[in-house]
């Protein structure tokens, strides 16, 4: 079962228990509350209900949803468990301390400074002044460290533009003002960096005011996030490298298990990391081993049963040569032959062409030379190639795979077309031929060892069924594959595709 099965039934059984819970409670409240509260209970739990048997419904396109907006590679996935984690907890600790705290702060200073420029406007209402109001310039500069001055002109400045951090300062300030004064004001905390101008529209005069940035709210609530973010970047740049160290060897074993499965080696591989990944590849070192000890077992094994039986196979054609001629004679020395041929292609496909290195190998030049022994046995071949020529394969092998297929296409028809091509990816070589071809529903029953198609390809030159068998078993020891379809000369294409 998986996690969206999972979560699907979850959501079934809080529906279910819902609408059982439903049935409780409306017995219950039906004989201690009155009729219109059990009616609003009674519709909440029907829209839960829904929503729940809605969500269900609908669980397993929201899951495909999120899966194809998951990021699919470990590395990304790891990181999106650290960063997410950490931004919603310093985002919930910024808000609660700007919220709690910097706010009541901000909100106390300006309340203090409010009502200083309040104090200062009563004495100018309430008292005879002079000309240069010098007395009361006076005492808000000692006593209250503001700057007081009056400017003749009666209208105030337009808005002047906001920054980001004084949002909230502005507003504090600005709601102060109008709780406490009561009247036309305006305010800037741009044009100087270190005083805040307040501008009062007064009977007849404008009364500016300038007091420190400190004094008004608190300031350095940009220091405090700037602290915040760059301590969050040098944690987060910190666990990205080691995030980085901890996947390296990871990708390390999944290269060498993709090497090891196309038949190349995996040059200084050795366990590292942590623990679990160290395990999993001295498990994969040790699978490895198993695997090459019992490919050389089974190499051995047919070493010698190939040994002794070409002993007796030589002995027979001894003993024929001894017998003189006649046309029994020759028939037998045909038999004897065949089985020969027979034997070798029984035994080339059990070893599997093991034990040979991979090789950076010029294609083009293979194809050439395929397509040479093709002109020598009377027929007519072309070969194309595409990219570039150098691809790392064990040489002798997968020409032997490609052969297959050329020889088999040679048997059955007059024209070959070999053609490669090589991209960043794949190498695709296909052979197409002019023969009768193999019908759609047998092109996968060919790939049997030992399966031949009297009806599809003409039998009368011999062959053992093991052609096409061989030549897979070599394309998927590579990494790759083999597929039949239909050709543009009218009968067989065979295709070889390969990782480079």
């Amino acid at each position: 079962m998986t996690s969206i099965d999972i979560g699907r039934a979850a959501l079934r059984g809080l529906a279910g228990r819902l609408q059982e819970q439903h049935k409780r409670n409306v017995t219950w409240l039906k004989g201690h509350l009155p009729e219109p509260v059990v009616t609003a209970f009674g519709l909440l739990i029907a829209v839960m209900v829904a929503a729940a048997a809605l969500l269900a419904r609908h669980y397993d396109r929201l899951g495909a949803l999120l899966q194809s907006l998951m990021p699919k590679g470990l590395y990304a996935r790891a990181l999106l468990i650290i960063i997410v984690p950490m931004v919603v907890l310093q985002s919930v600790v910024a808000f609660v301390f700007m919220e709690r705290h910097w706010n009541v702060v901000t909100q106390r200073l300006s309340a203090g400074v409010v009502h200083d420029i309040a104090a200062l406007i009563d004495i100018y209402n309430d008292y005879p002044q002079g000309a240069d109001r010098a007395v009361l310039r006076r005492i808000a500069q000692e006593r209250l460290d503001l700057i007081v001055d009056f400017l003749s002109e009666n209208d105030l400045p337009p808005p002047g533009p906001k920054p980001f951090f004084s949002l909230l300062d502005q507003s504090s300030l600005s709601e102060e003002i109008s709780k406490q004064i009561g009247k036309p004001f305006w305010i800037d905390t741009v044009g100087r960096s270190a005083l805040v101008e307040i501008r009062i529209k007064l009977d007849g005069a404008v009364m500016r005011v300038l007091a420190q940035r400190s004094a008004a709210y608190a300031s350095n609530k940009e220091l405090f996030l700037a602290w915040m973010i760059g301590t969050a970047l040098v944690l987060l740049t910190v666990a990205i490298i080691f995030l980085r160290n901890q996947i390296r060897p990871i990708l390390r074993l999944a290269d060498a298990a993709e090497s090891f499965g196309k038949g190349r080696e995996a040059p200084n591989f050795r366990p590292r990391g942590a623990r679990e990944v160290r395990r999993a590849a001295a498990a994969f070192i040790e699978m490895k081993g198993r695997i090459e000890r019992s490919i050389e077992q089974r190499t051995a094994m047919l070493a010698g049963v190939s040994h002794d039986l070409r002993t007796i196979l030589t002995r027979f054609k001894l003993e024929l040569a001894l017998l003189g001629e006649s046309p029994e004679i020759d028939a037998m020395k045909k038999d004897v032959d065949e089985m020969g041929r027979m034997l070798e292609a029984y035994l080339a496909f059990a070893r599997g062409d093991t034990g040979e290195l991979s090789a950076p190998t010029d294609m083009a030049a293979l194809l050439d030379d395929l397509k040479g022994d093709v002109e020598r046995n009377g027929h007519r071949a072309a070969v194309t190639f595409h990219g570039a020529p150098i691809v790392t394969v064990r040489p002798a092998a997968f020409k032997r795979c490609v052969g297959n297929l050329v020889s088999n296409a040679a048997r059955h028809a007059q024209v070959v077309s070999i053609t490669g091509n090589r991209d960043h990816r794949w190498l695709i070589v296909t052979v197409d031929d002019n023969g009768p071809g193999i019908p759609q529903h047998l092109r996968e029953e060919v790939f049997k060892p030992f399966l031949r198609l009297d009806d599809a390809r003409n039998q009368d030159e011999g062959g053992t069924g093991l052609g096409l068998a061989i030549a897979r078993d070599i394309a998927r020891s590579h990494g790759g594959d083999i597929t039949l379809s239909d050709s543009p000369l009218g009968g067989l294409r065979a295709a070889v595709r390969v990782p480079v």
